[in-house]
């Protein structure tokens, strides 16, 4: 249908007969989606704010402006002049004690402030570390509070001196940020920006020092600046990136944290070389992520280790070829790998937390060119200890955070190396 100023009433009846609310707040450029159906509009400016349905027609008065491609998928609402600026009543899982079972509630989320947007949140995943916050085991109990940051939405709103966002736009929250402005975002070394790297205790927003969640006047407390276990939330600008519309949100979600995080740790920070041999520690799905990337990379032996046998089927839809289970073996799962691969393997990825499998992962790869990648989160109190010598005999370790992506940069391009058919499997 192409949408002219003789016949963009016709295209108009269409719309309302597809049962589709539409609600523009400006003559800027807006992306709705409708299925694998594309239609070329003109520009249509909505002199005023009104809702199309099924069986309702109502008056409307158009002006026609220069031609403009609209995309549209899904039969959802996409935009709504009627919110923005406003405090909007959702859903949200509330967590009022360390522990204790998450709650259904209303909660009224505050509009933007500067530098910051509003996202309707779609999609939104259970990460470990949610749990692990939620246990409060160890850290300063921050309650009530909404957990929640592996998510895709749509941005509803955006704050003063918002530039790379705008409503409509699809989007994934990330926990940690770019400001673009301090050394770190500089550097191509870094990915810790010293503005907004994650921080766990922090539970409002730094704009003010403010939480956006209330609920009957009582502040709700942010988590690692996301919070997406409610249906709309506010995020710092910096920590939200803009992606393909046409990627499936429901898919992508997962690349906001766990996915990237492994998948980066092996590609980024490992770097194996084809037919190289790699071990990666812990099978869950940081774990299998990392094993993607191993794959991807052209990893001839990928050998999986973890404590829990039933998961090394799964682990081989993700590359894995080898599997060692430490609690089948009596002497230390480095000394099996070892014995293995004749001297230790080329690279080692340890996505557990568990400080011996970090000791394990390091000490089981090759002396004079093994390299091992930490990414996962030790308790508080664990000290690393390995003997010297092992990094004399030129043993390399490091660490890593978000798979060393900055997430407003390279976020974006493996979502699009996702759809243009580069296969790392996020189902």
């Amino acid at each position: 249908v192409l949408c002219t100023e003789r016949n963009h009433g016709a295209a108009w009846k269409l719309l309302n007969q597809s049962g589709i609310v539409i609600c523009l707040q400006n003559p800027s450029v807006v992306s709705l989606s409708l299925s694998l159906t594309f239609f070329a509009f003109s520009l249509i400016t909505i002199n005023k704010i009104f809702t199309l349905s099924f069986h309702h027609t109502i008056q409307y008065h158009l002006s026609t402006h220069s031609s403009i491609s609209f995309v549209l998928t899904n039969y959802y609402f996409i935009m709504s002049s009627s919110t923005v600026g406003q405090v909007i009543k959702c859903k949200a899982a509330v967590s009022w004690e360390a522990g204790k079972p998450l709650v259904i509630e209303e909660v009224e989320v505050a509009p933007p402030q500067a530098g910051e947007v509003r996202l309707k949140i779609l999609y939104t995943s259970l990460c470990h570390t949610d749990v692990y916050f939620w246990e409060a085991k160890g850290q300063t109990p921050l309650f009530p509070r909404i957990f929640g940051h592996e998510a895709g939405g749509i941005v509803e709103s955006v704050g003063e001196g918002v530039t790379h966002l705008k409503p409509g736009d699809h989007a994934l929250p990330v926990f940690t940020g770019e400001c673009g402005e301090c050394p770190h975002c500089k550097s191509e070394e870094s990915n810790m920006c010293d503005l907004l790297r994650i921080n766990t205790d922090r539970g409002v927003m730094i704009h003010d020092s403010q939480t956006r969640f209330s609920i009957k006047g009582q502040p709700i407390y942010h988590f690692v600046g996301t919070s997406t276990f409610s249906e709309y939330t506010v995020v710092h600008a910096g920590c939200v990136a803009k992606v393909n519309p046409a990627a499936p949100l429901d898919k992508i979600c997962v690349l906001s944290c766990g996915i990237c995080t492994g998948l980066g740790a092996t590609i980024n920070v490992a770097k194996p070389k084809p037919g190289s041999s790699v071990a990666i520690f812990g099978l869950g799905a940081v774990g299998l992520a990392a094993a993607e990337g191993a794959r991807i990379s052209g990893a001839s032996r990928i050998i999986g280790v973890d404590l829990v046998s039933s998961r090394f089927e799964e682990a081989k839809k993700f590359g894995v070829n080898e599997f060692v289970n430490p609690k089948d073996h009596d002497k230390p799962v480095q000394e099996v790998i070892a014995a293995m691969t004749n001297g230790g393997v080329d690279r080692a990825v340890e996505c557990t937390g568990s400080i011996q499998a970090m000791i394990s992962a390091f000490e089981c790869v090759h002396d004079g060119w093994g390299v091992a990648v930490l990414v996962g989160v030790p308790n508080k109190d664990d000290a690393f200890k390995t003997h010297p010598v092992n990094f004399l005999n030129e043993r390399t370790l490091k660490g890593t955070f978000y798979g060393n992506y900055k997430p407003r940069t390279d976020l974006p391009s493996v979502v699009e190396k996702y759809m243009n058919g580069v296969s790392f499997n996020i189902d």
